[in-house]
């Protein structure tokens, strides 16, 4: 959740000046006022929520009453009218670690802004609809993302065609093709116990969940971060690219393994994410390097 906007009129203030004679006129002397404005970037990656029920963007709720409604996805874009005005909110919808989703456009009008009793300035943004509706709703599109996916879709039949298309893993983001190790021996899921964080399943996280955590050792010593999702030739997510040693991002080993060889933990609040490996830094060096 971010600040909460008094009406989804003024949920983005992208610009209102309006252009004049005088150059001067060009630059506007404005202040951020947390009251009326909220940057565009604040938007992207707000979770979106749909309920049949009427909301509007004067009502509140009480904590915890957003489990009562459709949590669909994540807003990845936000599109603009060539006068500046914002129109739609890009959400990404449905799949599995962002495998599987399609994009669709929501009026911005339509989205609304409930704030949470007693959170000041938080706010869940909701849309009137149910599930069935969302998976029923167009796929967002444009010219060039359709040319891209004939393109990708061509380049994958010539390849195949070649016999190029013969190893066990690809990249989940990105078009680039990517050839993990070759085999080595796994490495047992550690059993961590951990006061107020429980074990969670892969398929209960998103890719930008996962995507950036810290991996730790079987005493609690960090031994690297995930920096890539992997998957298998038909779309199933197995891999994780541990990225360990290095300083500041230099020097560092790429390492593929297994989610069978992890151990992954949340905070019992939802907020802190943990996985764990049964290995050491100086061990994990020692994996066959994941060449992407």
């Amino acid at each position: 959740m971010t600040r909460f906007l008094t009406t989804a009129a003024t949920a983005l203030v992208l610009g209102t000046a309006a252009y004049a004679q005088d150059q001067s006129s060009v630059f506007s002397d404005t202040t951020f006022d947390a009251e009326t404005n909220l940057n565009a970037s604040e938007l992207i990656g707000m979770r979106v929520y749909a309920s049949e029920a009427d909301i509007n963007n004067e009502m509140t709720m009480a904590a915890g009453d957003e489990t009562e409604w459709d949590d669909i996805g994540e807003i990845n874009e936000i599109l603009l009218t060539r006068d500046g005005e914002v129109q739609n909110v890009i959400v990404g919808v449905g799949g599995f670690l962002g495998i599987g989703e399609k994009d669709v456009a929501i009026n911005m009008s339509e989205l609304k802004f409930v704030s949470e009793d007693g959170e000041g300035d938080d706010f869940f943004l909701v849309v009137n609809a149910n599930a069935a509706g969302v998976e029923e709703a167009p796929a967002y599109e444009t010219e060039m993302s359709s040319a891209d996916a004939d393109q990708d879709a061509a380049t994958m039949e010539t390849e195949m065609a070649d016999g190029s298309q013969d190893t066990d893993t690809m990249a989940v983001e990105g078009d680039a093709e990517v050839v993990a190790e070759s085999p080595r021996e796994m490495l047992t899921q550690p059993n961590i116990e951990r006061e107020g964080y429980e074990t969670t399943e892969v398929t209960e996280l998103t890719a930008d969940d996962l995507t950036g955590a810290r991996v730790y050792g079987p005493n609690d010593e960090d031994v690297g971060e995930i920096s890539e999702l992997l998957m298998t030739n038909d779309g199933l997510i197995d891999q994780a690219v541990i990225d360990v040693g290095g300083l500041l991002g230099i020097g560092e080993r790429p390492v593929a393994v297994t989610f069978d060889e992890l151990q992954i933990m949340r905070a019992a609040d939802g907020g802190d994410l943990r996985v764990y490996i049964d290995s050491s830094q100086e061990a994990l060096e020692q994996q066959p390097e994941y060449k992407g």
